[in-house]
């Protein structure tokens, strides 16, 4: 781990200190748990928006093969 310094305001320490306590946990360890939902929520937004970015884009190709015709031929045998 990597030792780093923030700076709180008194109301965030004390409800940090709260969350700690009912918690059953050291308020370094909540901060992580914290961090880690941030990280995570960001990084599915990101994959969501690049997936809405590129729905549909190869919809109008005609150079491509017929899929769906693949796919019927395959399921049949």
């Amino acid at each position: 781990m990597v030792r780093t310094q923030i700076y709180l305001t008194e109301r965030q320490r004390d409800e940090l200190a709260a969350i700690a306590k009912t918690a059953g946990k050291k308020q370094s360890e909540i901060i992580r748990e914290a961090v880690d939902r941030l990280i995570e929520q960001e990084g599915r937004g990101k994959r969501e928006a690049v997936l809405l970015e590129t729905a549909g884009i190869w919809k109008d190709r005609t150079d491509l093969p017929d899929f769906r015709a693949m796919r019927d031929e395959w399921d049949r045998n």
